[in-house]
């Protein structure tokens, strides 16, 4: 039986994990560590390496890119029916590496590398989400959040404008320029058969605590708790959405009069006009979407 297979994404971090790898690969044969590895070549192509390496027999399936590539990953293993045998290792090395903060991987590759020798397995929720796309039904799974508005219109212009500034620079020009342009929208949602009707300016369903390249959306967040943190952010003007933006990077934005947060099974959300939606950072397309917790189903290596 096949033990590890590497997924590595040469393209993550505006290029830079081609060369970290390399440096990565030599330090996993210098500790003695058998493995065997593939390159993404295209968006959607770490799925179809997962979902493979599940069919052959690999225990262990790493990551090695951004958060798009472990997104990738986590729904091969999902399709292929491997998400609760195979377990997910992450070698963080893309823009943003927010899921990596949230389960304490957030450090150097080589200290990474060592774990990876002696694992534990931590059994983790993720989550589904269900939208329309070209008239058809889609399913995604996601690890870390999710959202409709204002946070997936930074995606959209972070993904197809400034993603080779790097991680701060990327995500702070996407914001900026989102902040000039978005506008803030009616939305109906139904947060565990409990209906909510209002003006809001984005509406993330959070797994883990942190999003958009180092914002502690949802400070109080557990990944095993078999709930979301809904984050729902109102009719917010421009000037204070702007002053506000320090306090979501410090988890004190959950003070705001503006900003309420929820804990659910299940949200649905139906806007008024369609809406922009991301998951794990990557544009999925427009809303009305649905989102379900799913308990315990994925085992990660920390």
């Amino acid at each position: 039986m096949h033990f590890t297979k590497f997924i590595v994404n040469p393209a993550a971090g505006a290029g830079g994990t081609a060369r970290k790898w390399t440096r990565i690969m030599v330090l996993l044969k210098s500790l003695g560590m058998p493995f065997e590895h593939e390159f993404t070549e295209a968006p959607g192509h770490a799925t179809e390496l997962a979902s493979n390496a599940v069919k052959q027999g690999y225990q262990q399936v790493v990551s090695v890119g951004g958060d798009g590539t472990m997104n990738e990953i986590i729904n091969g293993l999902y399709s292929a029916g491997g998400n609760g045998d195979v377990a997910l290792g992450i070698i963080g090395t893309g823009t943003g590496g927010d899921y990596s903060r949230t389960i304490g991987l957030h450090c150097p590759y080589p200290e990474i590398c060592q774990r990876l020798l002696k694992p534990h397995r931590r059994k983790v929720d993720i989550g589904i989400v269900e939208y329309q796309n070209g008239g058809h039904a889609v399913q995604r799974i996601f690890a870390n959040f999710a959202g409709a508005g204002f946070d997936a219109e930074i995606v959209r212009r972070t993904s197809r404008e400034y993603k080779s500034l790097g991680s701060m620079a990327s995500y702070l020009m996407g914001t900026f320029t989102t902040l000039v342009s978005f506008r803030n929208q009616e939305v109906s949602l139904v947060i565990d058969g409990e209906p909510v009707k209002q003006k809001v300016c984005t509406v993330i369903m959070n797994n883990g605590k942190y999003g958009g390249g180092g914002m502690l959306t949802a400070p109080g967040a557990d990944l095993t708790d078999g709930l979301f943190d809904v984050l729902i952010v109102g009719d917010l003007d421009k000037f204070d959405l702007l002053r506000s933006l320090p306090r979501i990077y410090k988890g004190t934005h959950l003070t705001h009069p503006k900003v309420t947060l929820k804990r659910a099974k299940e949200v649905t959300l139906k806007p008024a006009k369609s809406l922009p939606l991301q998951a794990d950072g990557e544009l999925l397309g427009e809303a009305p979407a649905s989102f379900r917790i799913l308990p315990a189903a994925l085992d990660i290596l920390v």
